[in-house]
């Protein structure tokens, strides 16, 4: 799946030609009849949020030039007290919180304002694909460090760790940056505060930057515990937190993110804002405001949204581990976040599949089970380097979808029979 680079494309964007996402999106709309693979719901959220930005929309002319750079204010102030209370602060909504378009944004700018040449990110695999990028991008070194199965085969995303002195081995006078991703995408591990602690003491002594993407944080599920690293003693001064709109109000489209951290790291994420997108789109600043607020009178009751979403997605979650293991798929159980890793070499072996292609077998076994069988997935070895031998076992199924699309799954599963030698 590798693509030539245009005649005039920049040196340093040649490393970003393969993208997982454009080529299955080329493929499943050719074959695709069940799509469990890119992260977005199929549904709708509740109906308050759709009507907060047709209302700004109507408001006349107020919301609809400029806002502020750094964030539309009613936004960050409605940010800062809802991750005030969460860090263990009170943040600054005007020095210590910067609105981006997505969380993606967020990320791209904390790269490229904190990462000079030659300088290490220490990237926790596997890792949302993009940080790879991201790192080169800002002419920095990935440093990769596998989370590895403790048992032979994990039936849960916390049988998925860190080797303590792998992982100490990897920092180093160039460590500039940790990238942390908790909870966890493509697994789901939510860390356990020990293992936070192990990497802020790491960051510590190493005077490291920690970038936090927090994106699942509302859809951790009962039995683990969401510890953000900023509230660790000394991690405050050192982290970036980023959230999103996008995952906390199922609202992909709407692109607002955020960064949350203390005023001269945000500080330098705004000149790289400034000097790129600048501001972002002021009447969904202000709709998402509104949610927040709204949600805010209600957190932790049954009635909040975010309660909700994640009540809805555990018994999603639920039901595709329940067909997935009826058809003879291995499950490793995820903790947070809406995607489930299953294993498939009950169904195939690589002999089978192998498309002469030389790619990751996983990647042969998606795209056999998208041509074949109709069902599109991804192949999580894409978001690995160092692990890619352990990933590639398994393909990642996302379940924030229509219980209808969920049903009907089931006898798309029914079609696959599994090896008789399994």
């Amino acid at each position: 799946m590798t693509t030539q680079p245009p005649k005039r494309l920049a040196n340093r964007l040649h490393h970003c030609l393969e993208n997982i996402w454009l080529d299955f999106t080329r493929c499943k709309t050719k074959y695709s009849e069940i799509d469990v693979g890119v992260g977005l719901p199929d549904y709708p959220p509740s109906e308050h949020i759709q009507r907060a930005l047709a209302d700004v929309a109507m408001e006349g002319n107020t919301y609809l030039q400029y806002t502020r750079d750094q964030g539309h204010p009613r936004l960050v102030k409605a940010i800062a007290a809802l991750h005030g209370p969460l860090l263990g602060r009170d943040i600054d909504p005007m020095s210590e919180i910067i609105v981006t378009h997505g969380a993606y944004e967020s990320l791209v700018t904390a790269f490229l304002s904190l990462v000079n040449p030659g300088d290490e990110v220490i990237l926790i695999e596997p890792f949302f694909d993009a940080y790879k990028s991201m790192t080169k991008l800002a002419e920095g070194t990935p440093v990769y460090v596998p989370l590895r199965p403790s048992v032979e085969s994990p039936t849960s995303s916390a049988d998925w760790v860190l080797d303590p002195q792998e992982l100490e081995n990897k920092f180093s006078a160039n460590t500039k940056l940790l990238m942390l991703n908790n909870p966890n995408n493509p697994i789901g591990k939510v860390f356990k505060r020990e293992e936070l602690e192990m990497l802020a003491t790491l960051c510590i002594k190493h005077d490291v930057i920690c970038i936090s993407d927090e994106v699942y944080e509302w859809l951790v599920y009962p039995g683990a515990e969401h510890v953000r690293i900023a509230t660790l003693p000394g991690m405050w001064e050192r982290t970036i937190t980023i959230s999103s709109a996008s995952k906390s109000f199922s609202v992909t489209g709407w692109r607002v993110g955020w960064s949350i951290g203390p005023k001269e790291l945000i500080d330098c994420q705004m000149i790289s804002h400034q000097n790129g997108d600048a501001t972002c789109a002021t009447p969904v600043q202000e709709a998402i405001a509104r949610c927040m607020e709204i949600e805010l009178a209600k957190i932790n009751q049954p009635c909040c949204h975010f309660t909700q979403q994640r009540t809805a997605l555990l018994s999603k979650r639920n039901l595709l581990i329940e067909m997935a293991r009826n058809a003879g798929f291995k499950v490793c159980v995820p903790e947070a976040g809406y995607f489930l890793l299953v294993d498939w070499t009950a169904f195939a072996t690589r002999e089978m599949i192998d498309d002469g292609t030389n790619i990751a077998s996983d990647f042969q076994f998606a795209i056999w089970l998208l041509k074949n069988h109709k069902i599109a997935t991804i192949p999580p070895s894409a978001f690995c380097e160092e692990s890619k031998d352990t990933m590639s076992n398994y393909v990642r199924l996302c379940y924030f979808k229509t219980d209808e699309l969920l049903n009907k799954i089931e006898t798309y599963f029914a079609s696959l029979n599994p090896l008789k030698d399994c």
